[in-house]
């Protein structure tokens, strides 16, 4: 089912066994470099899957998966809270959106990829009236150090709200480190984080170290209502 045609690019949900099957090998290449696997989890059966596709040669250039929460009450269900304690969270009581191993082909870079990417993202937000949109962003490897800078940024300046503070649950956590913000940070926060940000999200106080998948990852949310309004109109230009 088709939710955004944009020139080159189409984003469509996933309807088959087998698409959703692509989108598992995409994983694998983007986030291992296995050209010959599948990235799955249960968690797979539970969501819808998001891809983008190349409309002349069909290829499957992009695709994440969404899980639709009713409210906070039932945040327990997510794949977040594998890694983190979000009772804070529970008392929200709009639509929440879990969003997920968003990935693009290695071998693309074209940034209109990215753009379709979220201005599918922005329509199924509006459309189900999302009041939160969350989920775990990833950096590279399992070495804190190497990301001490991009983990002084968020401590400083991107901290969860004090109502929506999220606790220590995994059993390896790095905490941010309160240390001086390089000028250059930001050029170290990886591409999805950053595009969080710019919509106004906010990170928990720790990383937890994610072995399995040889990442460190940080909680992520963003409330609706709080992305400037500058931004909304960017995204809903993409969205149509």
């Amino acid at each position: 089912m088709d939710i955004l045609n944009r020139g080159r690019y189409r984003a469509s949900r996933a309807q088959t066994p087998d698409e959703v099957s692509q989108a598992q090998r995409l994983r694998a290449l983007a986030f291992a470099g296995d050209a010959d696997g599948q990235d799955a989890d249960g968690f797979d059966e539970c969501c819808d899957h998001i891809l983008v596709r190349d409309q002349d040669s069909g290829a499957l250039v992009a695709c994440y998966r969404l899980m639709l929460l009713p409210d906070g009450a039932t945040i327990d269900q997510s794949y977040s809270a594998q890694f983190y304690d979000l009772s804070a969270l529970k008392p929200f009581k709009s639509p929440m959106l879990e969003l997920g191993r968003f990935c693009t082909r290695p071998d693309h870079h074209d940034p209109e990829i990215v753009r379709v990417a979220w201005g599918a993202m922005t329509r199924i937000v509006d459309g189900q009236g999302v009041g939160m949109l969350f989920g775990c962003s990833s950096f590279a490897g399992t070495d804190a150090n190497s990301h001490r800078d991009a983990f002084a940024l968020l401590r400083a300046r991107h901290q969860a709200p004090a109502p929506w503070r999220i606790g220590v649950k995994a059993a390896e956590v790095v905490p941010l480190p309160d240390d001086p913000v390089p000028a250059d940070a930001i050029r170290h926060i990886p591409p999805l984080l950053r595009t969080y940000l710019a919509m106004g999200g906010w990170v928990s106080d720790h990383a937890v170290i994610d072995r399995q998948m040889d990442t460190l990852h940080v909680f992520t949310g963003v409330e609706i209502s709080a992305i400037p309004e500058a931004r909304k109109r960017l995204l809903r230009a993409v969205a149509g």
